[in-house]
């Protein structure tokens, strides 16, 4: 009996076309909004495969640029929403579907906006999968994870360090803001490390990639910008104990100490010590004032 022959995969860009497509609408990468293309196949294979996307799956993508990890999302789920604030990258993005997936071009639907801004998409994303720039990475997270509800997991690729940030948990050395406000919406993980070279231009800094699974909030009474309140304040000073660092957004030390006490914190702790609960905890001792 003969073995069936396994299915060609379909194509993706290479180093040649991201050029040839740049050169054509007269794209040059810039550093104001972190372009960098991805030029290889395999690597956005990996991210796709890494992101765990399903046939059913409809995936946000932010900054597509040129459309590399575009059509690799295309191949994998129902349909993708790309978001891109870059006019002309928009505008060529279509064509570019229609001509490299013309069978997939009904199941694209392009956002020209700056992600940031972006409350409301033309169909319901499940998942996020984009390569962020560097530099407003996780503002976007953050800002996507609120907003859109429906986002049930996903993966992005970020600056290394940012990476590091975002996964880190309570008494690592990189555990932070990022680390607390994401974790209010999901777990995140760290999924991997992409090389300089499989970009164009190549950065100087390797890149990470961060998966995450959406999850409830900690079960509080204080809201989300309250808990927040008491992160922001925690880490703008933090090498100052909690009773401290607090004292201001507590209206002094002693308030302070007494809402960490009613939730169960130590007043001498630090604020990377503690988890997203914890923060959640103190917010709500503040509202619970005698």
């Amino acid at each position: 009996m003969t073995e069936p022959i396994p299915a060609t995969p379909a194509p993706l860009f290479g180093a040649s076309d991201i050029r040839r497509l740049a050169e054509e609408i007269g794209v040059r990468p810039t550093k104001t909004l972190g372009q960098n293309f991805v030029i290889d196949g395999n690597t956005i294979r990996r991210i796709v495969a890494a992101a765990g996307v399903r046939p059913d799956e409809t995936v946000l993508e932010v900054g597509p640029g040129l459309g590399s990890l575009t059509l690799g999302l295309l191949d994998a789920a129902a349909a993708v929403v790309a978001v891109e604030i870059d006019p002309v990258l928009a505008a060529k993005l279509p064509e570019t579907v229609k001509e490299w997936r013309p069978a997939a071009a009904g199941s694209f639907h392009l956002v020209n906006a700056d992600a940031m801004k972006v409350t409301e998409l033309p169909v319901e994303p499940t998942a996020l999968v984009a390569n962020l720039p560097y530099n407003v990475a996780v503002p976007v997270v953050l800002h996507l994870l609120q907003h859109f509800p429906s986002l049930q997991h996903g993966l992005v690729m970020v600056q290394d360090e940012v990476a590091d940030r975002l996964a880190a948990g309570p008494g690592s050395k990189t555990y932070g803001v990022p680390s607390v406000k994401a974790a209010w919406y999901s777990q995140m993980r760290k999924a991997g490390v992409i090389g300089m070279n499989v970009f164009w231009p190549a950065p100087k800094i390797h890149s990470g990639l961060v998966a995450f699974t959406r999850r409830e909030p900690p079960a509080t009474k204080a809201t989300r910008e309250q808990v927040f309140a008491v992160v922001d304040a925690a880490f703008a000073q933090r090498r100052k104990t909690l009773r401290a660092a607090l004292a201001g957004w507590a209206g002094g030390a002693p308030e302070a100490e007494r809402c960490l006490l009613a939730a169960g914190v130590d007043p001498t702790a630090r604020g990377e010590v503690i988890d997203i609960a914890a923060f959640a905890r103190i917010a709500e001792a503040k509202e619970n004032r005698p």
